[in-house]
């Protein structure tokens, strides 16, 4: 950790990539953790256009569901963290691959949501938008007035990244003094990429609780869950920086516990 924050104090840009790990303590499972989603549901009946013109009413019921978990999680320390470190250096960018908002509401102001998120519908055929709350969408609603469908706003698999989101987070990673890869299992490309290809004149630190497959090309691997890690990171950087400590607010579950 040390060389991290020495890397971290003498950086202009800053690069961070996301993943379900960052969302564990929050009480949203990981994919492909011990109890993944996707343990219980096939992926090609539940995110896939396939899946979705063959069932439209089980897929927007399984997201629906999500939604409404979503909503009723909070942000944990690891989010609180990084919005505190955007904070604090000159050109900060967060890439996420979640879809749940935790970033957002935690305050991340440069977030690029890579997969998209469940705060909107879109239709199918005319690509009308319909903001979401938290019951989602009613299964009746799902045939938009053109003859389309509305289906959740995220990428699913086979589908190709928002082209702007991914330019942005490409150029951002490739200028970039640090790289901190957070809570991904790093294996669902191309946002993969973002924490090799395209970080490679990066000093790349992951932050995971387990060992993933870039593990052995990284700079540095710190193994811890993210909300401890990142509070024990942040707070040393802003210490060794001159600057106050992280507010321990129990409402924002700062320290993990």
């Amino acid at each position: 950790m040390e060389e991290l924050l020495r890397r971290l104090r003498e950086a202009t840009s800053v690069f961070v990539l996301t993943g379900s790990g960052i969302s564990a303590e929050s009480g949203l499972p990981t994919f492909r953790g011990v109890n993944g989603l996707w343990r219980t549901h096939r992926v090609e009946e539940l995110a896939s256009p396939e899946g979705f013109a063959r069932n439209p009413k089980l897929v927007w019921t399984w997201y629906n569901e999500r939604n409404a978990a979503h909503r009723q999680a909070k942000p944990n320390a690891g989010h609180y963290a990084l919005a505190e470190l955007e904070k604090r250096v000159p050109a900060f960018t967060l890439a996420t691959q979640n879809v749940d908002s935790l970033h957002l509401r935690a305050g991340t102001k440069n977030l690029l949501e890579l997969h998209g998120s469940l705060r909107v519908a879109r239709c199918t055929k005319c690509d009308a938008r319909r903001s979401l709350d938290a019951t989602g969408l009613p299964v009746e609603e799902i045939e938009h007035e053109c003859g389309g469908l509305m289906r959740p706003d995220i990428v699913w698999f086979g589908e190709a990244l928002p082209e702007t989101a991914w330019r942005q987070a490409a150029a951002a990673a490739s200028q970039a003094d640090v790289v901190l890869v957070v809570g991904t299992s790093a294996v669902v490309y191309p946002a993969a990429a973002l924490a090799t290809h395209y970080a490679r004149n990066a000093y790349v630190a992951e932050i995971n609780p387990e060992e993933t497959p870039i593990s052995d090309g990284v700079d540095c691997s710190l193994r811890g869950t993210a909300g401890e890690t990142l509070t024990t990171l942040v707070e040393r950087f802003l210490a060794s920086t001159r600057h106050k400590t992280l507010p321990r607010d129990p409402k924002h579950n700062y320290g993990g516990s």
